[in-house]
């Protein structure tokens, strides 16, 4: 009986902090954006953490899912059974702090891929707490699949595959996108409300304003619409815009409409455009919203009567047209 409860136990954690770490492996950009709101002055007052959000939220993602991995191939029995112990704490304490004083609505365990409420994510973590103390004070049941030599191979060369995946994603999109504007999904169809439900639909703080008028409905009917995103360009590579220089020429010469899209002050714009020599109208939009649409500053999102077909970082810029 100790047995099969062991085994039980080393599944359903195992499982839970592989499918946490990889749906946050294909995206730690949107992990960074969580840690950050995280440390910001409205929950955790530690905002001299936020420049460091983003290595922390890769070395979290790391962590957490090589040590699924390694309790699920039963290497390492006792470090790893603390290790997810201290961690799940912490997860515990975080989310219960959030839950009491309603501070971060999303905690963001399972990225994108699976939302869940402040105290779901609360009771989650209390009763993966309760299956990891039965790995802990059984842990001479948890018996490796593998001898230590290939344990150890395994373990090696699965950090070596996460840790590219990470950097892969970081230069270019994330390889899975679980968000309401990922290439397929139109957005229109996400604005909708499902009559009878309480949720907010998908998309919902979506909208693009010149400084006299709101183009929404315009562009989301445009046939062919490219719009170069920025959220912040005070954060944005410039490199970038530089790249994204000749597609524009590109994207009008084949009929696109083109606009750059930004939550920037409308002056830190102007001074964009004239120093860049950009010959497209900014548009606003909220910077969250931006952040959702693309993992990149700045990157190139392509609309077909409100779908969207593609997307670029602008590192990938000399690809779009070839």
């Amino acid at each position: 009986m100790k047995k099969l409860l062991v085994l039980i136990a080393r599944i359903l954690v195992s499982a839970t902090f592989l499918y946490s770490g990889f749906v946050k492996l294909v995206d730690p950009i949107g992990s960074q954006y969580k840690f950050t709101e995280y440390f910001g002055a409205d929950v955790l007052n530690l905002e001299f953490l936020i420049p460091f959000a983003l290595p922390f939220s890769i070395f979290l993602i790391l962590t957490e899912i090589m040590l699924g991995l390694i309790l699920l191939i039963g290497y390492k029995r006792k470090i790893t059974v603390w290790s997810l112990f201290g961690m799940t704490l912490l997860f515990l304490f975080l989310t219960g702090y959030s839950a009491y004083y309603n501070k971060v609505t999303d905690c963001g365990c399972f990225g994108d891929a699976l939302k869940l409420s402040a105290w779901e994510t609360f009771y989650k973590n209390v009763v993966l707490i309760a299956f990891i103390l039965v790995l802990l004070f059984h842990r001479e049941a948890i018996r490796p699949f593998f001898n230590k030599r290939a344990s150890k191979t395994i373990a090696f060369l699965s950090i070596l595959a996460f840790s590219y995946i990470v950097y892969h994603v970081l230069v270019h999109l994330p390889l899975i996108d679980f968000r309401a504007y990922a290439v397929g999904n139109n957005i229109q169809e996400g604005m909708a409300y499902v009559e009878g439900s309480e949720d907010l639909p998908p998309v919902h703080d979506f909208f693009l304003e010149s400084e006299t008028e709101d183009l929404t409905d315009q562009i989301l009917s445009a046939d062919k619409v490219m719009l170069l995103i920025a959220y912040d360009i005070e954060k944005s590579n410039w490199i970038g815009f530089t790249a994204f220089q000749k597609t524009i020429h590109q994207a009008k010469e084949m009929g696109y409409v083109v606009y750059g899209v930004s939550a920037s002050p409308t002056d830190e714009l102007h001074v964009l455009q004239k120093e860049m020599k950009l010959p497209i109208e900014f548009l606003f939009c909220d910077e969250t919203t931006l952040k959702t649409m693309i993992r990149a500053n700045p990157g190139l999102v392509f609309l077909e009567q409100g779908t969207v077909v593609g997307k670029w970082n602008w590192r990938d810029a000399g690809a779009v047209f070839d």
